[in-house]
């Protein structure tokens, strides 16, 4: 499977491809700002044609070029719908501090727009991602889980602003609740296996054990599903 990532914009916001291996169809995660361009380049290099946009949760740095990126390719955008509201207000989700960023700019829903809900299970480009709810960064933040196929399978999870490297996201933006977001971690993200890599919204990958073992905004946290 071809996984690959950038971080696009001044948000340093990680944009992912995710492919089979020698197909030509893939699906992209978390399209951001500045996002459209070098994706469309890379697509182009590789000769890859997206199903859709995943998007892991509705702040602006995660979804900025998500309508271009679905009107270029006539493709659909799946998101939880307790953040579908910042597809088009998205000064509501970033707060005050963060308002003289939109200044001029205008949002709005790409045409197709696909609610997530606990539990679903997304198949594009033949490739099956599950969703888990994962509250505390927003209220309809999630996370997307896939199994690469091989003789020995690993798990994938692009965990988006809900758990980073050595780090969780934020949850001073409006609709942030840090113990609702560490009891997600606890129970949708620590019980999965130690190898599972982990692809945040920012920053490098990780895996649930690396973090399980030195993250310390863990410490004292286990959960079962």
């Amino acid at each position: 499977m071809l996984v690959t990532g950038f971080p696009a914009g001044m948000f340093q916001t990680n944009c992912y491809v995710v492919a089979r291996d020698d197909a030509t169809e893939c699906v992209v995660v978390d399209p951001g700002q500045d996002a459209a361009e070098p994706l469309a380049a890379f697509l182009a290099d590789k000769g890859l044609t997206p199903t859709a946009v995943l998007l892991t949760h509705g702040h602006l740095d995660h979804v900025w070029n998500a309508r271009q990126v679905c009107e270029r390719y006539a493709i659909p955008a799946y998101i939880h719908p307790e953040d579908r509201y910042m597809l088009t207000d998205p000064g509501r989700g970033i707060g005050p501090t963060l308002q003289p960023f939109l200044e001029g700019a205008e949002f709005t829903e790409p045409d197709r727009v696909i609610e997530l809900h606990h539990g679903d299970v997304v198949t594009e480009a033949g490739i099956e991602f599950t969703v888990d709810h994962t509250p505390g960064h927003t209220q309809g933040s999630v996370v997307f889980g896939t199994v690469v196929a091989s003789a020995e399978p690993m798990r994938l999870a692009f965990t988006g602003d809900t758990l980073f490297q050595g780090s969780i996201g934020r949850t001073d933006l409006p609709g942030g609740d840090h113990e609702q977001l560490l009891e997600s971690i606890a129970a949708r993200l620590l019980p999965l296996p130690d190898d599972t890599v982990v692809l945040p919204g920012h920053g490098g990958t990780s895996t649930i054990g690396d973090e399980r073992r030195a993250n310390p905004f863990l410490v004292g946290l286990s959960g079962t599903r």
